[in-house]
């Protein structure tokens, strides 16, 4: 079975009404990666509530098909407690480990759900309870394996576009603060976070286009921050569909 993958720290609604309880567990750091031999970490989950705090700890394996995130059950990572209660303003360690003794050929990608599990005891009527999902990445390397190499392409759709990532290097490159630009003129942009594309797999990221179409035949230059430094690249854009 496949899992649609949640991106980041979601609140997670139950219940419709009109007002909120809202939820208070906090969890560092947001990424974990590790170069082998190195097969275990640690992860700090900490309760800012005055009430004690159900918590849920998984892993998934990682992968990207068809442009999009995957995530499948594994036992190759596990954490451990997989379940515990956080006493109110305190914080806990997990323990992250790598359990499968077969070698890390380039990198290896894992996502760290940990879900805030709601009390039904404590659902009123007319309120609403948020409880918050955290989802980690967390990344085994080979010593040896190649950094990142992307390659980028921009295809029209009227009046968006769609921007795609192939990585046909070892490791994964984590993109933010992404802007492209045709000359003096502004096309997109998306700040903070955009996402990753992993070891040898590619990502698509629709954007919204500011001031117009795109020109087929025309160079842009796309602009980003990643894990990596910094990324500029040319980019022509092909006529659209």
């Amino acid at each position: 079975m496949r899992y649609a993958l949640v991106m980041g720290a979601v609140a997670l609604c139950l219940l419709g009404s009109s007002s909120a309880q809202a939820a208070s567990l906090r969890v560092a750091p947001t990424i974990l990666s590790l170069i082998a031999p190195d097969s275990a970490a640690t992860l700090t989950l900490r309760n800012e509530d005055a009430r004690p705090v159900n918590v849920q700890i998984r892993v998934f394996r990682w992968s990207q098909d068809d442009g999009a995130d995957r995530l499948e059950p594994t036992t190759d990572v596990v954490a451990s407690p997989p379940l515990t209660t956080l006493a109110s303003n305190s914080d806990y360690l997990v323990r992250v480990v790598r359990v499968t003794k077969a070698p890390v050929v380039g990198e290896e990608s894992y996502r760290l759900l940990v879900d805030e599990l709601p009390e039904r005891a404590k659902r009123r009527p007319g309120t609403v309870n948020f409880v918050l999902r955290y989802s980690i990445p967390v990344f085994f390397s080979n010593p040896e394996a190649s950094p990142a190499n992307v390659s980028w392409a921009l295809q029209p759709r009227g009046k968006a576009a769609v921007l795609t990532a192939k990585n046909t290097g070892d490791r994964h490159l984590r993109i933010s603060d992404l802007n492209i630009a045709d000359g003096d003129r502004a096309i997109a942009a998306r700040d903070g976070l955009v996402g990753y594309v992993l070891s040898g797999a590619s990502m698509q990221w629709p954007l919204s286009l500011a001031g117009g179409n795109l020109v087929a035949g025309r160079s842009v230059a796309l602009s980003a921050q990643s894990d990596a430094g910094a990324i500029n690249a040319t980019l022509v854009v092909p006529s659209g569909r």
